[in-house]
């Protein structure tokens, strides 16, 4: 063990203040976790481990990555410790969690990832893959026919899936009869535990699973609802250096987040859990509108937050926010088109959320990257802004700020920055956006017209209806004529 490298054996060394609750090794493991990245380690590992260091209970978790090696080997390196630091406007704190109670490569062992989900110890299992790894349509909700997805679920082959993974080791726990589990998204889909449902569902049909595992699957198997929240920048050389310098040793895993957190969870559970309400989680019948606030009112911001800075130059959202007026349409946005298109939670000001967003946004020792928000667009915006659209459209009421969000998406998925610098495309439906935008017209009415046929994003309803067509128009123009500065400045 490299005794300048965070690990059981540096322990002792370490600052009393920074030391973790649990120490790993010491608490079985009851979860397993798909998706090792920056958020799930500031996020769900943080809220267990303090939950398990108020109330006990065997919920280690066993952290699962995808794809990626590199954090996979860092924690092994480490004894599966890392260390998050909370970075607020006047300081930082950093402290090691000991959440984790192994590690694993779903890509280069998926058979023992499988073996995990059937283990009768774990009964819960959580996700933070990002949207695009359900290889659901975020408009339908059905499956894609990706060949790998469609390989899992019909062949014999290793899965190379996330939905391939959890249908072998739900079929694998159905066999061994292991007991109840739940399933946990914590992903920013819309009704992310029926969306998980649907998934495992629709790919036990495609993979002819016969009446009993699949029953079995439906009467032992829960899918809980979720709302995450809490900003979590990728890791940089600073992250590392931080830890380094709090800690006394390095910390190749280590990540930064806000100091604000939220989770909201439905509490369904047919295993047990750990005592998360005793660690700040909101425990709850219903997430919906827990989510529909958060999706609309702080996800919906930053993408525009996102996008608008990126076009104009801005590095980072603090940058983005010291735009002259873009606090003032960011305000507008929220509060006359996402306040009135859903009911939030009781007692919630959607304004107030909206201005509190904005504060964390502003944050100068989060330093989030613009372009970072804005990959993968084309799985995001349905829910953190179309759906707001759709919703105002239905009650008869105009959507002005959140067509120009879908302004200035569109006008980023055109490639280059106001200044003329070139802007990357980093996006599932890459492919499908270029050939639209190559085959259409080269003016605004013609990139709107060629990108709204994109029914992987807009629905045809929405993408039929003239006023938005026509208002995405005007600020498309606007935004190609003028740039960002001159359009925000003309926006009142």
């Amino acid at each position: 063990m490299d005794t300048d490298r965070l690990g059981l054996a540096a322990l002792r060394r370490l600052p009393v203040d920074c030391r973790p609750l649990l120490r790993p090794g010491t608490v079985p493991a009851g979860i397993v976790h798909l998706g090792l990245g920056a958020f799930h380690r500031a996020h769900q590992a943080v809220h267990t481990e303090a939950a398990v260091g108020a109330a006990g209970g065997d919920w280690g978790i066993i952290g699962v990555a995808p794809r990626s090696t590199d954090v996979v080997e860092a924690l092994a390196a480490q004894d599966a410790l890392f260390s998050v630091t909370t970075l607020a406007a006047d300081g930082a704190a950093t402290r090691v969690v000991g959440a984790l109670a192994g590690v694993r490569h779903a890509a280069s062992d998926p058979a023992a990832v499988v073996g995990l989900l059937a283990d009768p110890a774990i009964r819960v299992v959580t996700l933070t893959v990002t949207e695009k790894a359900y290889q659901l349509d975020p408009v339908t909700g059905e499956l894609r026919a990706d060949p790998d997805l469609v390989a899992d679920l019909t062949t014999d082959r290793p899965p190379r899936t996330v939905p391939g993974l959890l249908v072998r080791g739900l079929l694998a726990r159905a066999a061994a009869d292991a007991g109840p589990l739940a399933l946990v998204s914590c992903d920013n889909l819309p009704a992310n535990g029926r969306r998980l449902r649907g998934l495992v569902t629709q790919a036990l049909a495609l993979a002819r699973v016969p009446d009993g595992p699949a029953g079995w699957i439906e009467a032992q198997v829960s899918f809980p609802g979720t709302m995450v929240d809490r900003i979590v920048p990728a890791s940089t050389p600073d992250t590392l250096t931080a830890a380094r310098r709090a800690l006394g040793v390095a910390d190749l895993a280590a990540v930064a987040a806000e100091p604000y957190s939220q989770w909201v969870i439905e509490d369904d559970f047919p295993g047990g859990r750990p005592a998360w309400d005793q660690a700040g989680a909101v425990l709850t019948d219903d997430a919906g509108p827990w989510e529909r606030l958060k999706l609309r009112a702080l996800n919906g911001v930053h993408s525009a937050t996102a996008y608008l800075g990126a076009l104009a130059g801005a590095e980072t959202v603090t940058d983005a926010l010291a735009l002259p007026h873009l606090d003032t349409v960011l305000r507008r946005l929220v509060a006359e088109d996402i306040a009135p298109s859903f009911t939030p939670p009781p007692g919630v000001s959607v304004p107030g959320y909206g201005e509190q967003a904005l504060a964390r946004f502003a944050n100068p020792a989060i330093r989030h990257r613009t372009l970072q928000i804005a990959m993968d667009g084309s799985q995001k915006l349905p829910q953190r802004v179309l759906h707001t659209i759709t919703d105002l459209r239905a009650a008869g009421r105009s959507a002005r700020w959140g067509t120009l969000v879908v302004a200035a998406w569109l006008r980023f998925l055109l490639g280059y920055a106001d200044d003329g610098r070139p802007l990357p495309l980093d996006d599932p439906l890459a492919g499908r956006i270029r050939a639209a935008l190559a085959a259409g017209r080269d003016t605004p009415a013609g990139v709107v017209d060629a990108l709204f046929a994109l029914r992987e994003v807009f629905p045809a309803e929405l993408a039929a209806d003239d006023e938005v067509r026509a208002d995405v128009v005007g600020w498309l123009t606007a935004l190609e004529q003028h740039g960002v500065r001159a359009t925000l400045a003309g926006a009142g």
